[in-house]
């Protein structure tokens, strides 16, 4: 592996200890003189194989030969799209519990949870249903007859509560490649619990309390390429476990993996709970944890590679950064593709006081022998953000506060403005920032990428309990029970004649390994170039605490566009998308359609 490295002392420069840092100006996602729609175009990347195949990383932002700039021109200053960063808005005023996991369902509803053990959300369960309370205020009744979590229809907004028996406080999760809901792991009675939700219009959790090896508390949870998934880490828990991907019963054994144990701070307990983990196309996994990663070959406990530190401070729970994989282009051709792991970093020693997040970032080739982490400033401090994949291939970083850490009443000055990063442009044209929302989103906040492409952003509870803002009292910074969705600039109405719709009822909504399969789109009036567009598969994941477990992106092989038929290769194998549901969407000059949901076996 290949790392980019700066001496600590230059690294000091940038890490930004100080709140007062000095940030680059936001760079237009269409320049002034070219506004344009990015849309694909040739690819200038280096060899790199994994498990013998070549991949090619996605490169945007420069117009297609022939492109008739006079009229993209003349449609952009119309709604004046250089200038658009996104717009946000109210979805609900109140959806009765505060979202702290979150995961986008194949029914197109959104499931979030928070715990059980921490006392009255502010909606009660129905049918009703009581449990002795756990935690929460002196005053509140002592039979907890309140839902703490909920089904959340992402086109009407409206609600239909769940039933969680075992605490999933801090727990892990994952689709599996049925389309349900396996959340592992949380505190109390859910320590060892696997819960399964299926996407029907009743269904409720079915729990088992004692299904893991050992308590999973803040542990990762991410699926293999056979559909089953890995339990890595959590609390005093340097090891991890393989569950089958829908059952409740099964057999448990464990693994030990050193690198736990070795990056662990404060007596074993910190700074690398939720540790990232992400499959790579052999296979193999990338792990992180606090400031260390390996390649890990997760059925044999072998550290296949070991990485680089990642110098500048903690990245994982409680301090709190973000990670995500960078999309896998597998419409390849001689060129060959990079493939990196992103890695954004937080807070370097998270006490009492409110010390500034870190803005820097780690960028790791997982193609080249000897990596190097490559350094980057982002415009502002963030800790406990999410990072999503975009339909576009781009990067959004989104929620979180530029002071403090993880943890109950941790952190101050909320991060309110959205950053788009484009990973394929220059060093230092990277990052953009977005509107801003006017709503704190900190911690034990998520988000989601839906199906039209616009973000579900909800949560946010510094607090032991629930402390609402129509209860009276003051707070700093309330229960948050408002949903918003921001539209990303994408979405702006005058890119609308280049959004393409998928004929959902003409095309194939599911596919086998490496098998052509077909999406039909909805021609408005010019024949659609091949080279205008990509193919983008997207896997919805399993948001918690500033982590998005399982996401992936993938740019699919697209081997003819006859009209609006467009044939696509579906990915060879499990190692690059494993069996499941994925949402899949047409992008037209970087501007996604709606998505579709297929599913790979």
């Amino acid at each position: 592996m290949a790392l980019f490295f700066k001496s600590l002392i230059v690294l000091s420069l940038f890490i930004g200890f100080s709140a007062a840092t000095v940030r680059p100006s936001a760079v237009n996602r269409y320049s002034e003189t070219d506004q344009t729609p990015a849309p694909p175009s040739e690819e200038k990347n280096a060899w790199g194989i994994f498990g013998r195949l070549p991949f090619k990383f996605p490169w945007f932002g420069q117009k297609p030969p022939g492109e008739n700039d006079k009229e993209i021109d003349e449609g952009a200053e119309e709604v004046g799209f250089t200038q658009n960063l996104g717009s946000w808005r109210i979805d609900s005023e109140n959806a009765g519990v505060s979202a702290m996991h979150i995961q986008l369902m194949p029914n197109n509803k959104a499931v979030w949870y928070d715990s059980t053990s921490n006392g009255l959300s502010d909606i009660e369960l129905n049918p009703r249903s009581c449990k002795p309370r756990f935690g929460g205020k002196e005053n509140d009744p002592e039979q907890d007859c309140t839902a703490h979590g909920i089904e959340y229809d992402i086109e009407t907004a409206e609600i239909r509560t769940l039933k969680v028996d075992t605490s999933p406080w801090c727990s892990s999760g994952g689709l599996s490649r049925n389309g349900d809901l396996v959340s592992t792991g949380g505190d109390k009675d859910g320590f060892r619990a696997v819960r399964i939700l299926k996407p029907c219009k009743n269904c409720d959790f079915q729990e088992n309390s004692r299904a893991l090896y050992l308590n999973r508390w803040y542990a990762t949870q991410h699926a293999l390429e056979d559909g089953s998934f890995i339990v890595l880490g959590g609390r005093n828990a340097y090891n991890y476990e393989i569950i089958p991907p829908d059952s409740l019963e099964f057999t448990p054994s464990l693994v030990e993996l050193p690198l736990l144990e070795e990056s662990s701070d404060d007596g074993g307990r910190e700074n690398n709970l939720y540790p990232f983990v992400n499959l790579l196309p052999d296979g193999n996994l990338f792990v992180f944890a606090n400031y260390k990663s390996i390649i890990l070959n997760p059925y044999t406990g072998e550290t296949v590679r070991q990485l680089p530190d990642l110098p500048g401070g903690s990245r994982n729970y409680p301090p709190s950064g973000m990670s995500a994989l960078l999309p896998i282009n597998l419409d390849i051709d001689e060129n060959g593709n990079t493939r990196e792991a992103y890695t954004l970093s937080d807070l370097q020693q998270p006490k009492r006081t409110f010390l500034p997040a870190l803005n820097d970032c780690g960028r790791l080739n997982l193609n080249r022998e000897n990596a190097q982490w490559e350094k980057e400033n982002m415009p502002s401090e963030r800790v406990m953000g999410d990072m999503l994949l975009l339909p576009t291939g781009d990067v959004l970083m989104i929620n979180g506060a530029k002071k403090g850490t993880s943890a109950w009443d941790a952190a101050a000055d909320p991060n309110l403005t959205p950053v788009l990063y484009s990973p394929n442009k220059e060093k230092g044209k990277r990052f953009e920032e977005l509107k801003p929302s006017g709503i704190p989103r900190m911690y034990h906040s998520v988000s989601a990428v839906l199906p039209n492409a616009q973000i579900l952003v909800a949560g946010s509870n510094t607090n032991a309990y629930y402390k609402l803002p129509h209860s009276g009292e003051k707070y700093t910074y309330p229960t948050e029970l408002r949903v918003e969705k921001f539209s990303p600039p994408y979405l702006a109405p005058g890119l609308d004649k280049y959004r393409l719709e998928i004929n959902e009822g003409r095309s194939d909504k599911g596919f086998k390994y490496g098998n052509e399969f077909t999406v039909e789109i909805e021609i408005k009036k010019d024949e659609i170039k091949k080279g205008d567009i990509k193919v983008t598969m997207y896997s919805p994941p399993f948001t918690t605490h500033g982590y998005s477990m399982n996401q992936r992106l993938l740019i699919l092989k697209i081997s003819n566009v006859d009209k609006g038929k467009i044939t696509v290769v579906a990915p060879p194998s499990g190692k690059l998308a494993p069996p499941g549901y994925y949402l899949l969407f047409v992008v037209h000059h970087d501007v996604p359609s709606r998505g579709i949901w297929v599913q790979i076996q």
